[in-house]
């Protein structure tokens, strides 16, 4: 090394930030004594290692989701579209990082979950309140999912109130009206506690949107950020039930559902059903 060389790499080495007695670390940043003392296995199977981390990484990816279309929901509530398009491509990519993880989790071979499943007791993904929050978010409602809740009071309200907040879908609805496209009063003023169903006037007034592109850019553009999020949860949706199907075949899950039945059943409920089918109509 040269006297030149050996001098920058004194002054690199200088400027590296090494006493943190009065400073904030990386690790204390992200407190990642935390997380990282977070995974307790309940067996000694090597694998429920994967299984933690798996649900637990999810959670924090569902955590930003959420956090994403809170704002989106907000920003178009206010009529104030442009910023919700990232937001929305954002939850996007997120949920394609979810969709990965099944593949991950799908290394765990059918032996080796039954090693460890009897000490999950009756805790299930079914039971993930982020992932309900999402479908909610999303206009998949349905107040009997709450009952898994009741046990934890302040979670049970909170799920209450997401249950009789407008969706991100509820919100779009007005951003047409409020642009002048007619939409019936039923569709407007219904009870967002209840499962959203399809409209004949709100698929009259996407049609009109994707009819004059130019006219309705950033109503079309929020349309397509629509498909692009619900077209994700169907895939996450499908890989869950396949993963499942491939880990434990048809047994009952363990908080009780019917497992791989249930999962089939939910890739019926489509989100945003009018933007699907007004395709069929261009």
């Amino acid at each position: 090394m040269t006297n030149g060389e050996q001098k920058r790499s004194m002054e690199v080495k200088n400027r590296i930030q090494s006493d943190f007695q009065q400073n904030m670390s990386y690790g204390d940043y992200l407190h990642l004594d935390e997380i990282l003392s977070s995974q307790h296995r309940l067996s000694d199977h090597h694998d429920e290692m994967l299984f933690i981390i798996i649900h637990q990484s999810s959670e924090l990816w569902m955590k930003l989701i959420l956090h994403e279309l809170s704002a989106a929901t907000a920003c178009i509530k206010q009529n104030n579209l442009e910023p919700s398009f990232k937001m929305l491509s954002r939850v996007s990519r997120i949920q394609q990082q979810l969709i990965q993880s099944w593949s991950i989790l799908s290394t765990l071979t059918p032996a080796e979950y039954m090693e460890f499943r009897d000490k999950l007791g009756q805790s299930s993904g079914f039971q993930s309140y982020q992932n309900r929050l999402i479908e909610f978010a999303l206009g998949n409602k349905n107040e009997h999912m709450l009952a898994v809740y009741k046990h934890d009071q302040p979670l049970y309200e909170k799920m209450q109130e997401a249950l009789r907040e407008p969706s991100l879908y509820d919100a779009s609805i007005h951003a047409l009206v409020k642009r002048g496209l007619k939409v019936d009063d039923a569709a407007l003023s219904r009870d967002y506690a209840k499962m959203y169903e399809p409209n004949e006037s709100v698929e009259e007034a996407w049609l009109t949107v994707y009819r004059d592109v130019e006219k309705y850019w950033d109503l079309y553009e929020l349309a397509e950020k629509l498909v692009d999020v619900g077209h994700q949860q169907q895939i996450w949706r499908f890989n869950h039930m396949s993963t499942v199907e491939r880990i434990i075949g048809h047994k009952q899950g363990t908080g009780g559902s019917s497992g791989v039945m249930y999962l089939k059943r939910a890739l019926d409920q489509h989100f945003f059903p009018e933007l699907w089918n007004l395709r069929t109509k261009i």
